[in-house]
């Protein structure tokens, strides 16, 4: 599988059968498959989007946002929930209005899932861990 590393942007191999054990960089050593969401710039936000194999779910938030505050602890928790299943990355929307703009965001907290170098599903609103995990599972 085709997995880039959020740390420092470089596109990884990995065997299926090894995500489990806890892939890492190339290049930087970083984890692949960390149990915590990712801060990414654009650049490797849009990286990432157009190559991984596995499903990568982004939150855009501002740290401006009462509801994207309320929704970090949540994000985290269902990082956990989708640990090999799924990795999770934040953007800064403040930092990176690029980001809003490629991907039409309107409003934050908003959440996109892509997989094989496509957007899969879209949802805005803060929720729930459980509902989230829910949500990308069922996406397939």
């Amino acid at each position: 599988m085709k997995i880039t590393c959020l740390s420092c942007g470089q596109i990884n191999r990995v065997p299926q059968d090894r995500l489990d054990s806890g892939p890492k960089c190339g290049i930087c050593g970083a984890a692949l498959l960390p149990a915590k969401p990712v801060a990414v710039d654009f650049s490797t936000l849009e990286k990432a989007a157009k190559s991984d194999d596995l499903p990568l779910l982004v939150d855009y938030w501002a740290p401006w946002c009462g509801p994207c505050r309320m929704m970090a602890p949540e994000f985290e928790k269902a990082a956990a929930l989708l640990k090999g299943q799924a990795r999770l990355a934040k953007i800064d929307t403040e930092r990176n209005p690029d980001a809003t703009v490629r991907w039409n965001i309107r409003g934050i907290p908003a959440f996109i899932l892509f997989r094989d170098g496509r957007e899969r599903a879209r949802l805005s609103g803060a929720r729930p861990a459980g509902q989230l995990a829910d949500w990308v599972r069922q996406q397939g």
